[in-house]
């Protein structure tokens, strides 16, 4: 018998499949924020983000230009280039967490996704205001490794060469965005999911900055539009003397909270006490009309209170399961009665709950109408900033006079001062965190991460990335000796180190960093064709041989190993010396790597001997004997049979 359908679905099984396809477009929109326009989906767009092919002209809403379509195609290819190692242009190598990174931007973030992908809690950027003055990136946008190659003196070349954005390329608007989109959408890949992005801007390219941020970061993910006042007197030569710059902020999920900036004052505000401290009340519920069950179902759940356990500030203990005692619900509507959400999710809540109110920093309180709200113990002195900055100590001079202070004046035309990025690090990033800076510049970046470490003790770290432009010959930096923009920048985080004796002293402070440079791959096989795909690295040269270029060392072919398999370029690296052959050791030993050109059984057997998960030689270190490298295999099977774990052995 054919069980027949009914000609309509029930009503709850439409509820049902309402609210899947809701979750699903909240989920594409948080995932691809760059394929939704009006709070719909743009399928053309979202193809292109999935690798797919479709005509540039299909029209809807946002921010289009000439090479914009072509842009997803550059962030698909896959990078053949490495970062060698500079031990000789670094400070403090074998303790130091920080980075700095000569090279073209777009490649070295390609180059940096395996290793920081989620992790970076902060970028911060001052790119190309795009005046028509300043450094861009090659017109008609097919940038390769080649390219910078080229431009670098690496590679022989007759290609095109970087150089000025000027209004008579015709395509002035289109070339500056087209540099800035792919870096964006990498750069966006490495933040946490509760990190946020600040990026320095002026009027030539703010509206477009907010735009195509709009398309990378998601419009729910605009954070604010800061106005810094960088020049007292203003361009007197205008009509209207502008004297302000910004600083576009976004997050990467509209969740993200940024720090509060620490008070000068007492602690008045905090008007209320218990057996923790000093504290005001602050309600739990976000007021802010976009959020709600709807599109938040985690941050809307039922509290509990205990009408009994009321105290002699009026308030009461919560609890997140109810019970005899905790026995009225109390969930996060609005005052219309419309379902808003909390502004903690459950786990969160959960740890702020003590055993009575004095202990607690969750409670709730009875309201006029006898019901309850639920509010948080808010102990901070802090405050939030505001959305204008006009600290005389953010003018742009001041970045000038400081880098006249460090022997360096004259080098850069408009360097921002400390005291602003360190105001942006402080609001954006926690003691420990990772912040990045992709267009380095001047380094004042680092310089603000190590003032702020100073001053709080933090432990923050810096990934710096700048291109190695050129210097001209009658500009004071070239005639101080320098050659390129990024040998000034690393000796400018070399001196800021030397500084603030008048700010609190940190013995175990880093100020050190590891320098890299962009270069082509140590493994020959790395051509560009982009045949292999996504290929694990460790995969595609197990099927190749002799593949390793002569000139690279051990040293190269190590960070480039690890940084293609997620290791950091940071990672701690121990020399062993095992059987007259070196081998790096990692993860206390968890990782075994032999990149000698001779391999020997002993040398197997003792690596063996430390008990590694994970051991990675060079094949051509086996020097074509079959014999020896199955004796190898065996070797270590053996012994990790022997102590009941399992062993990766592979060849590179």
């Amino acid at each position: 018998m054919t069980k027949e359908l009914p000609e309509k679905l029930p009503l709850k099984s439409m509820d049902v499949a309402a609210e899947k396809r809701e979750e699903l477009r909240r989920i594409l929109a948080e995932t691809f924020p760059e394929a939704v326009a009006e709070e719909k989906i743009d399928l053309d767009q979202l193809k292109r983000v999935l690798g797919e092919w479709v005509e540039p002209d299909r029209e809807r809403f946002g921010l289009n230009w000439p090479g914009k379509a072509a842009c997803m195609k550059v962030i698909q290819a896959p990078s053949i280039g490495t970062l060698m190692p500079s031990p000789e242009h670094s400070v403090d190598w074998d303790s130091t967490q920080n980075v700095f990174i000569e090279g073209d931007n777009l490649e070295v973030l390609k180059l940096l996704q395996k290793a920081y992908f989620g992790k970076v809690k902060m970028i911060y950027i001052d790119p190309p205001y795009n005046t028509g003055k300043e450094f861009i990136y090659p017109d008609r946008y097919s940038e390769t490794l080649d390219t910078y190659l080229a431009y670098t003196g690496q590679k022989d070349s007759e290609g095109r060469k970087f150089s000025t954005n000027t209004d008579a390329s015709g395509r002035f608007h289109s070339r500056w965005l087209s540099m800035m989109y792919p870096r964006l959408y990498l750069a966006k890949n490495l933040l946490q999911d509760d990190g946020a992005i600040f990026i320095s801007i002026d009027d030539n390219e703010q509206p477009r900055l907010r735009m195509l941020c709009d398309d990378v970061f998601g419009e729910d993910n605009f954070y604010s539009q800061i106005i810094v006042r960088a020049n007292s007197r203003g361009q007197t030569y205008k009509q209207i003397a502008k004297t302000h710059e910004y600083i576009i902020v976004y997050t990467k999920t509209p969740e993200t909270e940024l720090l509060e900036l620490e008070k000068d004052g007492d602690s008045s505000d905090l008007d209320m006490l218990d057996d923790i401290g000093a504290y005001n009340l602050r309600e739990l519920r976000n007021r802010n009309p976009k959020f709600g069950k709807h599109n938040r179902p985690n941050l809307f759940y039922p509290v509990y209170v205990d009408e009994h356990s009321v105290d002699q500030d009026g308030l009461c203990m919560v609890s997140l399961e109810a019970s005899s005692a905790f026995a009225t619900k109390v969930e996060p509507y609005n005052s219309t009665g419309g379902e808003s959400c909390w502004r903690w999710g459950a786990p969160k809540a959960k740890d702020n709950i003590g055993k009575n109110t004095r202990l607690s920093n969750l409670v709730a309180r009875k309201k006029q109408d006898g019901t309850y709200s639920i509010f948080e113990k808010y102990r901070k002195t802090t405050f939030k900033p505001k959305s204008i900055w006009e600290d005389n100590s953010f003018l742009t001079e001041s970045g000038t006079v400081e880098l006249g202070q460090m022997g360096l004046g004259g080098f850069f035309d408009f360097p921002k001062p400390v005291s602003l990025i360190k105001q942006c690090v402080k609001i954006g990033s926690g003691s420990e965190d990772i912040i990045l800076d992709f267009f380095a510049g001047s380094a004042t970046l680092a310089d603000a991460v190590m003032t702020a470490n100073r001053e709080d003790g933090g432990r923050r770290k810096y990934i710096a990335v700048q291109l190695p432009e050129p210097i001209a010959e009658d500009h004071p930096a070239y005639l101080a000796g320098y050659r390129t923009i990024t040998e000034v920048s690393r000796e400018r985080i070399k001196r800021a180190a030397k500084k603030g004796g008048d700010l609190l002293s940190h013995s175990d402070q880093d100020i050190g960093f590891r320098s890299f440079s962009l270069e082509r791959s140590s493994f020959s096989l790395w051509d560009g064709s982009g045949q292999d795909g996504d290929e694990d690295l460790i995969d595609r040269l197990e099927r190749h041989s002799e593949n390793v270029t002569a000139s690279a060392s051990q040293i190269d072919l190590l960070f480039e190993l690890l940084l293609k398999d997620g290791f950091p370029p940071t990672t701690k690296v121990d020399r062993l010396h095992l059987a007259g052959k070196e081998v790096f050791s990692l993860a206390d030993g968890a990782l075994l790597i032999c990149l000698e050109d001779q391999l020997t059984e002993a040398v197997l057997d003792a690596m063996a001997d430390l008990e590694p998960s994970r051991v990675i030689c060079l094949d051509v270190g086996f020097q074509g004997n079959d014999q020896l490298k199955a004796n190898a295999v065996q070797t270590f099977q053996a012994r990790a049979r022997s102590r009941e774990t399992a062993i990766e052995f592979r060849t590179v």
